[in-house]
């Protein structure tokens, strides 16, 4: 479990669905140009057209209604089209951007283009215009990319303009030391924010609770827990307790996390999906199966269930080991859903693999398909790593073809099966295959260039690349893990 806290800066710019569904849906026959734009969901595909269609059409748009689209863009990740929105609204609508315009903008762009363009753009902002929300930005993108050399001097920039009055700048930088490990910086400016009169939010306190986790430091986490019980300032919720209680799993203290998961439960007044998400997933990890089961049919008779409950709860027994639950909540999702999202059912075949039950996981896919469904990229990959396990190389290279020609751009193979894939082309001197491979991984933009080179030197005369291959082996692997995004912990939730 993982407390998102680079995002800190997001979350200021998010917006909420249902604020955008009164501004732009208050009538569902009326056109909007929101309504124009929400269908083009593939990034490659550029909005411009549709924007500048709605002005010749000789409609209006507004500053406010721009901001609201831009929002809502990134809160579905959309971020080039994020941008392309951003750059529209000033040039061809020459609307004046604010510093919280160019703050999105600047964060846009490294999401997008990488740091350094939001480095350039940085650099040509005007001085006057570059207020807390410019600096904050940039502050962000490095600690996102964990460049804490490059962080810490913004934030140094931002004391010297007296910029660093708020907590907020503090979170991000602690929660990069805390993702880092650094914790005797992390300990150096808390000691400053004391100083200097700043006091800990509920944020503060939760990166200071994670870093004791993260090192295991019982003793450290109980006091900060009961410094936050009796400080009137901060108001608990249901995550604060969640995170103490997985520090206690982590810890081998399951009687101690019960007691966490309690409170926790008792503090749900909000998003309890997303509260009883984690829920599945912290009762798995104590073992306890019967209050696991609990949760899940509290969420049934209480809550809608969708997709990624259904992920939660098959991954929680998948990781006790009861795969014949697995396989009946499994089988109560076909039944229930009309949206076939094979996230669902590449839990369990990513389990079937692992275990060398390969033939289940075929079986899986194939009634799938013959329903007229779609595997995706992970379906495939799970396939070619259970191949892969079974001795079956060429197998294993025929799935992970299907995988990249399935996939998106940006997405990653699991890289002990490729690097093997690879290898098994190569030792048996298909090098055209390789190639091949290597160049399908290119086309569909799954590594960096520079890897993508290294790798094809490596195929041809067995020696740059095999830096590649060995990096690819240590990295962390399991790109087709279907609870990526869904168990990630975010500050507010």
């Amino acid at each position: 479990m993982k407390l998102a806290c680079s995002s800190i800066f997001n979350s200021n710019f998010g917006f909420g669905f249902s604020r955008v569904f009164r501004v732009f849906f208050s009538s569902t026959s009326e056109d909007t140009l929101f309504k124009r734009i929400s269908p083009a969901g593939d990034p490659r595909v550029s909005i411009v057209p549709v924007l500048d269609k709605w002005i010749e059409e000789g409609r209006t748009v507004n500053r406010e209604d721009l901001q609201t689209m831009i929002k809502q863009m990134r809160a579905y990740g959309r971020f080039t089209h994020a941008l392309e929105i951003s750059h529209w609204m000033s040039d061809r609508r020459y609307f004046n951007l604010s510093p919280g315009d160019i703050a999105v903008r600047l964060d846009l762009i490294s999401k997008v283009h990488g740091v350094e363009q939001a480095e350039k753009y940085f650099s040509n902002i005007p001085e006057q215009v570059k207020a807390f929300q410019v600096y904050g930005a940039l502050l962000n993108c490095y600690a996102n990319k964990k460049s804490v050399e490059k962080a810490e001097a913004i934030m140094q920039k931002m004391r010297e303009l007296g910029f660093i009055k708020r907590t907020l700048p503090y979170n991000v930088l602690l929660n990069l030391y805390s993702q880092m490990g650094k914790q005797e910086k992390l300990d150096a400016l808390l000691q400053e924010m004391e100083e200097k009169g700043i006091c800990y939010d509920k944020f503060t306190f939760n990166i200071r609770i994670s870093a004791y986790a993260a090192a295991s430091d019982v003793e450290g986490l109980e006091k900060i827990i009961k410094r936050m019980e009796v400080d009137p300032q901060v108001i608990l919720d249901w995550t604060t307790y969640a995170v103490v209680a997985n520090a206690y799993i982590k810890a081998g203290l399951v009687d101690k996390a019960l007691a966490m998961l309690k409170k926790s439960e008792e503090l749900v007044t909000v998003k309890r999906r997303s509260a009883y998400n984690f829920f599945l997933t912290l009762y798995a990890g104590t073992g306890k199966k019967d209050e696991l089961y609990r949760v899940w049919n509290l969420i049934k008779t209480t809550e809608k269930v969708y997709n990624t409950t259904y992920i939660c709860m098959i991954s929680s027994l998948v990781k006790l080991d009861d795969i014949n639950g697995a396989e009946k909540i499994l089988e109560d999702w076909e039944s229930d859903h009309t949206f076939y999202d094979f996230r669902v059912p590449n839990v369990l075949i990513a389990a079937y693999c692992k275990k060398g039950s390969i033939e289940k996981a075929e079986v899986l896919i194939k009634r799938a398909i013959g329903r007229g469904k779609k595997p995706n990229a992970s379906t495939w990959n799970h396939l070619a790593t259970g191949y892969l396990e079974g001795n079956q190389i060429l197998k294993a290279v025929e799935m992970m073809k299907k995988a990249i020609l399935a996939s998106q751009p940006g997405w990653k193979p699991n890289r002990v099966t490729l690097a093997a894939c690879l290898e098994c082309l190569k030792g048996k001197g298909d090098v055209e295959g390789a190639e091949e491979l290597v160049r399908l991984l290119r086309a569909h933009d799954s590594f960096p260039i520079d890897v993508h080179d290294r790798l094809l030197n490596y195929i041809k005369d067995g020696k740059p690349g095999s830096s590649a291959l060995n990096q690819m082996k240590g990295d962390d692997l399991d790109s087709g893990g279907e609870t990526h995004g869904i168990l990630e912990f975010r500050q507010g939730e």
